[in-house]
Parts: structure tokens; C-alpha cells; sequence
């Protein structure tokens, strides 16, 4: 804190007590994250800051709470200053300001991860990897998406069908989160080439760390479910005869399309939720920056090059990059794995088809199939580009958020 506790005179009254609005606070050692979670703004403060703010919310005017400071620690505080960053962050109440709303599904939330939730989670998924193992073609495979001769039709139904798989992916977020009272924000992103569906949950920075886990968590949790219940779907339609219907052939490929998503969590260099959750773990700030400076770092010096900067690194990051930059080396590997099993057959299945289409041999349908399969990956490819430059604007003209999406 600086120095001097009185402004001039045209500065705020130091003598009447501050409306501030109900804050919530994580002492987490020497920083305490203080903030409103009704508005998602937060700031991390040191001990002796949060401690100060508290006395005012406390009801302390100002000059008490800079006086009771000096007190204790032996040193003046700016206090007008520390009052003008509080109405910054919007933590001043105004007289004409209304309550904040309350969080709504708090109670659908408590009851999406009660016990007889979880019962019933277990035996889905139980009882379809039963199935799995009693009817291997049930069992996720590549050739599983080919559920229609027609690409476009594949491309398209599994699209569409992947959204509502996508929003409970991303309600069980907000479910896990709202029902500790935080709110959540949906929006669009992109990963790699894919169009993603992204929940905000800043709140969560001032949840105590053991409860950040089933938030961060619950998507997979969806997906797990999701494809378990897909697979028994499947093999409950069954035509007469055994054979899979079309329903089934439909499930079979959501449900493997949906496994692809599970894989995904360990690309950990896309910041997926696992990483968030290492992360959370750890303790860490900025995990992914500093394991990949500590990388770019190593093959600098080897090549005896100029390093990074190290000193913005926070040392808990430090600590944990130390290993987890080569767990990043290990995602590489993994994706590049799934990529070339779970996704290369089909991937070559789909282009050597749709060119073997434009031959001249085709009839009139398959070849419009192919054409339009390919100007629709042509169309997402440049949706993604749109996004990669949004995102490029927003990162320069605006500060990081101050937790990863989900």
C-alpha cells in the first residue's frame, strides 16, 4: 500500500461510511480474491488489501478503515485511491442501483448431482458397457458414422445432432456451477477447426478449490452419460432379425462422435477442462504460458539463443512447468494418435468417396452429395477463420478472462 491517507478536498468523503455490495472472499495465503458474483468482476487482493476492504464493507467511513489499518500494520494507506479502484470493478453501491437478481436452477442444479442422480449415471453407463462387451458392434468404431450413403446427410445430421449433445455438455457446467450459486455464460468458440460451444464460469475463483472440481468436471461427466445412454438407445431399437436399425446406425455414430469429444480432454495444450482442472489442483495462474515458455526456453538455449523473460512467471507455475511442459509434448502426441486412428479412416473414407464421385460415373445425386459435402467443409474451415480473427481483436484490445472457459 502507498503512503498518505488523506486526498484533497474534492476527493471522496473519507468521514461517511461506503455502500458496497455483497462480496464474496478467498483467502488463498498471501492473495485473497475478492469480488461480486453477480457481475463476474473480481480482483486478486494481498491479505492486508482484502483486509481493509472488508472493514469497510464492515461499515467503517474510510478514515476509520485507513486509521485501523495503520494500526496494525504500522503504515499509512492511499485509501481514496483504493476506493476509486473499488468503483472501477463496480463493488460501490449507488443509491438507485437495484439488487442483483438471484441465480436461477440452484435447485435443478442441486438435484442434476444428488445421490439418486448419481445412482442412476452409474447404471447407464454400467449397463451399457455391458452391452458393449455382450455386442462388440456396439462398441465405438470409425466406421460407426456411416449410418446414411450420403455424406452430406452424415455431415449435416451429425452437425445438428452434436448441438443438443453439445448444450448438455456445457448445462452440466452451469448446472455444477449454479448450484453453488454462480452464474455461467454461454458462447461460441472455435478449437483447432472446430466450432465449439464455450460456458463461462469466473465465479469459480472464489469457490474454495475442492469445490471447483465437479464444475469443472461435469461436462465429461454429460459426455460419459451421453454416449452410454446413445449406445443403450442403440441397441434397444434393434430391427426383429438383430440388425441395427436406422435409429441405431444414428446413435451409434452420435455416440462416437461423442467419445471423440471425451479424447479431446487430453489435448491439455487446448486448455480443455482436464487442464482447467490440473490447473485447479496445482493452484496454478497461467499454467499453459509458462509451461510453454519454460519449452521455448530449452530449445533456445540448446540453440544459443536469446531466452524469455521469466520474471512475470508466477513461481507456483514455475514449479509445476517443470513437468508439465512435457505433459504438453505427451498431448501432442496423444491428439496426433487419435487424430490418425479414431479420425483418418473416416476423414479418407469421406474425400476418397466424394472424389471418386466426381469421376463422371456417378449419377446426378451422389455427385451433388459430394459437392455439397465439400462446400460445406469449405464453409466451416472459413466460419473458423472468421473466429480466429475475432478472437485476435478481442485479445488485443481487452484483458484475458479471468477464468478458462468450459
Amino acid at each position: 500500500m502507498s503512503p498518505s491517507t488523506d486526498h484533497a478536498a474534492a476527493g471522496p468523503d473519507l468521514d461517511r461510511p461506503v455502500a458496497l455490495h455483497p462480496l464474496v472472499y478467498l483467502d488463498e495465503g498471501e492473495e485473497v480474491t475478492v469480488g461480486r458474483v453477480d457481475t463476474d468482476s473480481y480482483a486478486v487482493l494481498p491479505a492486508d488489501g482484502a483486509e481493509l476492504v472488508r472493514l469497510l464493507a464492515d461499515g467503517l467511513t474510510p478514515r476509520q478503515a485507513a486509521r485501523a489499518y495503520e494500526r496494525v500494520h504500522g503504515e499509512s494507506v492511499d485509501i481514496a485511491d483504493l476506493l476509486a479502484g473499488l468503483d472501477e470493478l463496480g463493488f460501490v453501491r449507488t443509491g438507485d442501483e437495484p439488487p442483483p437478481p438471484p441465480v436461477r436452477w440452484q435447485r435443478l442444479g442441486r438435484a442434476a448431482f444428488s445421490l439418486p442422480a448419481w445412482a442412476c449415471y452409474l447404471l447407464v453407463v454400467a449397463a451399457s458397457v455391458a452391452a458393449m462387451i455382450r455386442t462388440p458392434e456396439l462398441a465405438p468404431h470409425p466406421a460407426n458414422l456411416f449410418f446414411s450413403p450420403y455424406f452430406t446427410v452424415i455431415s449435416v445430421v451429425l452437425f445438428v445432432g452434436q448441438f443438443p449433445l453439445i448444450l448438455v455438455h456445457e448445462a452440466f457446467h452451469a448446472l455444477a456451477g449454479r448450484r453453488l450459486g454462480l452464474p455461467s455464460r454461454l458462447s461460441f468458440g472455435h478449437r483447432l477447426i472446430y466450432i465449439v460451444l464455450e460456458t463461462s464460469l469466473d465465479g469459480l475463483v472464489t469457490v474454495p478449490r475442492r469445490k471447483r472440481y465437479l464444475p469443472i468436471l461435469a461436462g465429461v461427466l454429460a459426455d460419459t452419460v451421453l454416449t452410454a445412454a446413445l449406445t443403450l438407445t442403440a441397441d434397444a431399437t434393434r430391427l426383429p432379425g438383430g440388425a441395427l436399425s436406422g435409429v441405431g446406425r444414428l446413435c451409434l455414430a452420435l455416440a462416437y462422435a461423442t467419445v471423440l469429444r471425451i479424447a479431446w480432454q487430453a489435448f491439455f495444450y487446448l486448455r480443455t477442462d482436464l487442464y482447467v482442472l490440473l490447473s485447479t489442483v496445482l493452484g496454478c495462474r497461467d499454467l499453459h504460458t509458462t509451461a510453454t515458455g519454460v519449452l521455448t526456453n530449452a530449445v533456445r538455449r540448446r540453440r544459443g539463443r536469446p531466452l524469455l523473460d521469466e520474471s512475470g512467471w508466477h513461481a507456483v507455475d514455475r514449479r509445476a512447468a517443470r513437468w508439465y511442459s512435457w505433459l504438453i509434448v505427451v498431448g501432442y502426441a496423444f491428439s496426433l494418435t487419435v487424430f490418425v486412428i479414431g479420425v483418418v479412416p473416416a476423414g479418407a473414407r469421406f474425400v476418397t468417396g466424394a472424389l471418386d464421385r466426381f469421376g463422371g460415373h456417378a449419377p446426378l445425386g451422389p455427385f451433388i452429395d459430394s459437392t455439397v459435402f465439400f462446400a460445406l467443409a469449405v464453409l466451416q474451415l472459413g466460419a473458423v477463420a472468421v473466429m480466429v480473427r475475432r478472437d485476435r481483436r478481442r485479445r488485443k484490445s481487452a484483458p484475458e478472462a479471468p477464468a478458462p472457459a468450459l
